[in-house]
């Protein structure tokens, strides 16, 4: 500053500076984009599943964006890594996600042990995480306190009720036997299952497992059949899924079968062969039938965007895209409760959530310090594959 000019004059022009600095650092914050992480299988047999999550969240943070971003004029930015299904990846892709890129709310993607082993760290680092896919139970019910983890998916506890249920319903299942991937979702959903036939005095006729990379289950399964199995309740991801339709042709052996959904993830009927179709698997969302405003409006959104999407087979799984368009507008409105991206203040702006009308459903109030998943047994549907076309279950 000119040594020459008198004090007043001097102290005015250093006011005036002072305040140019903290409008231009104020602009500059307000210009600054939220990072929101997805860590997703983006590669392999699970692919199409992680891009229908990438596209459903895309569309979400493209109307949010178009309207004025959050906090004040701040945009939305989509940063992904992929896990590639392992959950070492997975736990160092996050880890890159928080130190690095500094995301405000972490999306996990398809497998529960990738979830299960990104959990404790987005507890110890205090950043919420929202599960658009894996439906573990202990993905949200785990041991954080507080409790960072959120959902918008399928739970296991639950789906595994409604798998009992439709399997006497549909089949008249009195005799149901398992086959399960020998990991942490396959345990999720043996105990889960086993809750639910013990709820009503009922027990599995036999519990097998099998490895992801199993190309042949007819040891288990003849075993299964062998212990009089009338329908199969089945946990798998696509290649491993595909393998125990395989299994069953060669074997010969027409059982009903009830899965999670696992199907849905990727090429499963191209991997399963023609008897993928008589699998019956749960679903959250069906773009087919009559949708609501908000459905007409994202599958416009998609066509516009993505020009491979010319109608509503391109879109798929629907589940993805749903569950990830809805978790990721859930997600803003956190941060715009919390009025700031920290993250024990994201995570209590969940809790602050009134009514928001989604691609699912309306949700009320879906989140509260006890209650984690927003979806709830009422929200899932069935479905099978019909012409490669991923379809409700008509009875």
């Amino acid at each position: 500053m000119p040594k020459g000019l008198p004090l007043n004059r001097r102290t005015l022009l250093a006011g005036a500076s002072a305040i140019a600095l903290t409008f231009s650092a104020g602009a500059a914050n307000a210009a600054e984009p939220i990072k929101i992480g997805l860590v997703t299988a983006l590669s392999g047999q699970s692919a199409l599943a992680g891009e229908a999550l990438t596209r459903g969240m895309t569309i979400a943070i493209d109307e949010i964006n178009a309207k004025g971003g959050l906090l004040g004029g701040r945009m939305i930015e989509l940063v992904r890594r992929d896990d590639e299904g392992n959950p070492a990846k997975g736990v160092t892709a996050a880890r890159e996600l928080i130190f690095r890129e500094k995301v405000a709310v972490l999306f996990g993607g398809l497998d529960t042990p990738v979830s299960m082993a990104m959990v404790p760290l987005v507890n110890s680092e205090k950043v919420p995480f929202m599960g658009p896919w894996a439906a573990g139970t202990a993905i949200t019910k785990n041991d954080g306190n507080p409790n960072f983890a959120f959902r918008v998916s399928a739970v296991d506890e639950i789906v595994d009720v409604g798998m009992l249920n439709y399997a006497q319903k549909t089949f008249k299942s009195a005799k149901p036997g398992m086959i399960l991937v020998n990991n942490a979702w396959g345990e999720s959903n043996e105990i889960g299952l086993k809750a639910a036939l013990d709820a009503k005095g009922l027990k599995a006729v036999g519990i097998e497992k099998f490895d992801g990379n199993d190309v042949d289950v007819t040891p288990q399964l003849s075993r299964l059949r062998a212990a009089g199995a009338d329908a199969l309740f089945m946990v798998g991801n696509v290649g491993p899924s595909a393998q125990v339709v395989k299994s069953l042709d060669r074997m010969g052996w027409k059982v009903p079968v009830v899965s999670h959904w696992g199907p849905a993830g990727g090429r499963f009927t191209e991997l399963a062969g023609p008897n993928g179709k008589d699998v019956h698997f749960v679903q959250t969302y069906s773009f087919f039938g009559k949708l609501s405003p908000v459905g007409d409006r994202v599958v416009a959104a998609l066509k516009a965007k993505y020009p491979s999407i010319k109608g509503l087979d391109d879109i798929t799984p629907a589940v993805g895209v749903a569950n990830a368009y809805d978790g990721m507008n859930l997600a803003a409105l956190a941060i715009a409760a919390a009025g700031s991206t920290d993250g024990d203040a994201v995570r209590q702006g969940f809790y602050k959530i009134g009514k928001y009308e989604g691609l699912i459903k309306t949700y009320d109030k879906p989140f509260s310090p006890k209650v984690h998943d927003a979806l709830q047994a009422d929200d899932y549907v069935w479905a099978q594959f019909i012409d490669n076309r991923i379809v409700p279950v008509t009875n």
